[in-house]
């Protein structure tokens, strides 16, 4: 390892990462260090760490290799692996194509959700195929001191509880994890969104991130939500053949969801880069002791 380290920073609707530039996996990110780069005080600060490999390089990716060159390792801000991020995503593509190896137009981003469709528009927007969401069938309760809401359980690729409520103020402080029952339904862990209608096909949300506590913006939540809400409001494009959707407000900005007749959702938004520049190796060893 060299004696620095690259690394950039930004945010998709204020969901921000560390970005680690590492094209040939060579840089050792064990969950200690990633939960010591994301720290806000004592680190960079960051919902997450976007880990840049060639799929090639990384053992994880090397079967999406020929389909997409760039694996996105994503950590959450404890250091815990998770599966996607379509934050991540948007401003994993942003880094790209700073960093000069793709331009506008399409791209594919290998995940460990699979392979993600990107699309980087003239206007600066980045739509990213969230690919189809799952419906696993059961009920689920989530709690916030003595309420609880049923939630619908959706799977992008990770796992979500969208809750339906009255006021955003009634999910609480998020800082830890809402319970949920049954426990069976989440084994790893789980997202759990609260929502409240803003209009017709217009939602906004509040989010519990596995691993990160509440953030200002999830991709993947956002999606779990237009779906749930068009569920709810007796919309399904599979059944209708007309595709549906749904603007989400997050704390941090605003994404569009569409979700397709062929069940694909894509999900548009803004991706910024603010600032790069080099971990000092020492302080980051002392950091992790």
């Amino acid at each position: 390892m060299s004696t620095r380290i690259a690394f950039l920073k930004g945010h998709g609707t204020q969901n921000d990462f560390v970005v680690v530039p590492d094209p040939e996996n060579a840089v050792a990110l064990p969950r200690a260090t990633v939960a010591a780069l994301c720290d806000r005080r004592a680190g960079i600060g960051g919902d997450g760490l976007l880990h840049v490999v060639r799929s090639a390089a990384h053992p994880e990716a090397r079967h999406m290799a020929a389909e997409a060159e760039w694996f996105m390792d994503y950590r959450n801000g404890d250091g815990s692996i998770a599966e996607m991020c379509g934050n991540g995503v948007r401003v994993f593509a942003r880094y790209l194509q700073r960093a000069g190896h793709v331009g506008e137009g399409d791209l594919a981003v290998a995940t460990r959700g699979g392979v993600k469709t990107v699309h980087i528009a003239k206007d600066g927007d980045i739509t990213v195929g969230m690919g189809k969401a799952l419906l696993p069938e059961g009920p689920v309760t989530v709690s916030v001191g003595e309420r609880s809401w049923p939630a619908r359980n959706v799977n992008m690729g990770n796992p979500h509880a969208v809750a339906f409520v009255d006021d955003l103020a009634h999910a609480g402080d998020l800082l830890t994890p809402p319970p949920f029952s049954p426990a069976a339904a989440y084994p790893d862990g789980v997202n759990v969104e609260f929502v409240v209608d803003r209009g017709p096909r217009h939602v906004a949300l509040r989010v519990h991130e596995r691993g990160a506590g509440e953030t200002r913006s999830c991709g993947t939540g956002a999606c779990a939500v237009a779906v749930a809400a068009a569920r709810r409001d007796g919309a399904d494009p599979a059944v209708t053949g007309s595709p549906v959707t749904y603007t989400v407000d997050v704390p941090g900005g605003t994404l569009v969801i569409t979700e397709r007749p062929d069940g694909e959702i894509e999900m548009t938004g803004p991706a910024v880069i603010v600032a790069e520049g080099e971990i000092d190796a020492e302080w980051l060893e002392n950091a992790v002791r």
